[in-house]
C-alpha cells in the first residue's frame, strides 16, 4: 500500500484514491519570466519520480502543472525589458520546456495556462460573490473575507488572530479586514486586462490554481503538490477559494517539496547564489543533476553544492560502469526478480512516501551483486544489469547506454583516443612496455582509464 505524508493532517497516510482507475494529481508550477532555477528542478524531477510510481500502480494518472502566465512578476519584467508580456512568456515557457527534458522529466498530460483559464476563473468569483465569501473593495478590486472561510488555516495550521497581529502594519483600506487577499485586480493603465462583471481587469495568483486544478481534475481530487513555499499564503488561500465557492473537500492529499540550500544558506539573488536550472547543465549533464535531487528525500532540505554534485556525478557512474557491456533476456531477469527481492524492496521503497534513496541505496546493492557475479556467472551478472536498469528507469536514470554516458566529458575526441589505443596495442605486440606506459599515462591525464583485456585494450571510460 502507498502511503504519503500529508501536509493536511501533518501525517503519514495510506493512500486512498477516488477513483482507483484514474488518479488526479495538480502542480503548482512555473511563474515564467525568468530563467527555472535549481528549486524549480527540483519541483520537476520529484513530480517526475512520483507520477512515474503511481503510473505503474493504477490503472491511469492524470498529471496536470500549470503555467502562470501572468502577474505582478511577468508585468515588471514587461516594463524593464520593455517587451510584450507574450513575448517574455513564450521565451520562458520554451526554455522551460527545454530544461525538464534535459532533466529527463516526462511533460504533464495538461499543461493550462492562466489566461486560457480566464471564463473558470470568473466562474468561481462570481460563486464567492453570491455566497457572500468574496466582495468588491474601495478600489474595485474584488477581495476574499478570509473570516467568512470557517476552515483557514487548516493547511498551514495558522490561526486567524496570530494572522492579524503580524499584518498590523501597511494596512490597506480597500480591505474590509488586513487578512482578506485578492481574487481580482482592476485594470491599470497600460496592462493587460480581460473583461468581467466588475470592469476591466486581471486575476490575482491565487485564483489561477484554483480555477485550474478544479476544471481540469472537478473539484475534489486525489493529491495536490508543490514547494513548502507555497503552503502559506497560496495553498492555504487555493482551499479557502475552491471549497468555498463549491461546498466541498478540495485536495485529499497534500505534497510539498522541501526547500534548497546553497552550500547551506537559503538560496536567494541577494546572496548571489542563484543558479538557473541551464548554468548547471552548462558543468554536469541532466542525470547526474537528476540523480542528485533524488538522493535526498523529497521532504528534506536539500544542499546544493558543486562538491555534492561531483559526489552524485560519482555515485551514478559506479552505477553505470556495473551494468558496462552486459545484456540479458526478460526471461532472466524474471527470473532474477524472483530469486531476489530487490524489485519488491525497491517497490517498498517507493510505497513509503516515495523514499528515493532507499530506492537508490537498492540499486547499489545490485551493482554489487552484479561486480562479484561478473567473472562467476555470468549470464546471473546480465540479468542483474537487466533488472537494475528497468529499476533505474523508474527514477529516471540509467535510460542511456552505459558506454556513451562513461565517455561524457571528455577533453579529448574519441577519435584522438582510439588512435592513441591503437598505437598502444601495437608497442605491447612489439613488447615496447615503455612506450605502453607512457601512452597509458598520457590519456590518464585527461581522465581515461583503458580497460585492458587478455586479447589487448578495445575499450575505455572516463575516471
Amino acid at each position: 500500500m502507498l502511503k504519503i505524508y500529508n501536509t493536511l493532517s501533518a501525517k503519514k497516510e495510506t493512500f486512498y484514491p477516488i477513483n482507483q482507475k484514474q488518479i488526479g494529481i495538480y502542480v503548482c508550477g512555473m511563474t515564467v519570466y525568468d530563467y527555472c532555477h535549481i528549486g524549480h528542478a527540483r519541483i520537476l524531477v520529484m513530480f517526475d519520480v512520483i507520477v512515474r510510481h503511481l503510473r505503474r500502480n493504477f490503472p491511469s494518472v492524470k498529471y496536470v502543472r500549470n503555467i502562470t502566465d501572468i502577474d505582478d512578476k511577468i508585468i515588471n519584467r514587461s516594463i524593464e525589458n520593455k517587451e510584450p508580456i507574450q513575448t517574455i512568456t513564450e521565451r520562458f515557457i520554451k526554455a522551460m520546456h527545454e530544461d525538464e527534458k534535459s532533466l529527463y522529466v516526462l511533460a504533464p498530460d495538461v499543461e493550462p495556462r492562466a489566461t486560457d483559464s480566464i471564463d473558470q476563473i470568473l466562474y468561481i468569483i462570481e460563486s464567492l460573490m453570491k455566497k457572500n465569501i468574496a466582495y468588491q473593495g474601495n478600489n474595485g478590486d474584488i477581495y476574499y473575507s478570509v473570516r467568512n472561510f470557517e476552515n483557514y488555516g487548516k493547511l498551514s495550521k495558522k490561526k486567524l488572530d496570530e494572522l492579524k497581529a503580524g499584518n498590523r502594519v501597511n494596512i490597506d483600506t480597500n480591505k474590509k479586514d488586513p487578512l482578506d487577499f485578492t481574487l481580482w485586480k482592476i485594470a491599470k493603465p497600460n496592462e493587460p486586462s480581460w473583461e468581467s462583471p466588475w470592469g476591466a481587469g486581471r486575476p490575482g495568483w491565487h485564483i489561477e490554481c484554483s480555477a485550474m486544478s478544479t476544471y481540469h481534475l472537478g473539484n475534489n481530487f486525489d493529491i495536490h503538490g508543490g514547494g513548502i513555499d507555497l503552503v502559506f499564503p497560496h495553498n492555504e488561500n487555493e482551499i479557502a477559494q475552491s471549497e468555498g465557492a463549491n461546498s466541498c473537500s478540495f485536495a485529499n492529499n497534500w505534497i510539498h517539496v522541501g526547500f534548497v540550500n546553497i552550500n547551506d544558506e537559503k538560496m536567494s539573488k541577494s546572496l548571489n547564489n542563484f543558479h538557473t536550472i541551464r548554468d548547471v547543465l552548462k558543468k554536469y549533464d541532466g542525470q547526474t543533476i537528476r540523480y542528485f535531487i533524488i538522493s535526498s528525500h523529497y521532504r528534506s532540505p536539500l544542499n546544493f553544492s558543486y562538491d555534492n554534485l561531483d559526489k552524485a556525478k560519482s555515485s551514478l557512474r559506479r552505477l553505470y560502469t556495473a551494468i558496462r557491456g552486459l545484456d540479458a533476456s526478460e526471461s532472466s531477469m524474471n527470473e532474477i526478480s524472483m530469486r531476489f527481492d530487490y524489485a519488491t524492496n525497491f517497490n517498498k521503497a517507493l510505497n513509503d512516501d516515495f523514499n528515493t534513496p532507499i530506492a537508490l541505496s537498492i540499486l547499489f546493492d545490485i551493482a554489487k551483486k552484479i561486480n562479484s557475479q561478473r567473472e562467476k556467472d555470468i549470464q546471473q551478472a546480465q540479468a542483474l544489469s537487466k533488472l537494475m536498469k528497468k529499476l533505474g528507469s523508474y527514477l529516471g536514470i540509467l535510460t542511456t547506454d552505459a558506454d556513451v554516458f562513461l565517455k561524457q566529458g571528455c577533453d579529448i575526441s574519441a577519435q584522438e583516443i582510439d588512435k592513441k589505443i591503437k598505437l598502444r596495442n601495437a608497442a605491447k605486440a612489439k613488447n615496447d612496455f615503455s612506450l605502453s606506459d607512457k601512452i597509458r599515462d598520457e590519456l590518464l591525464q585527461f581522465k581515461i582509464i583503458l580497460e585492458d583485456k587478455s586479447d589487448g585494450t578495445t575499450s575505455w571510460r572516463i575516471k
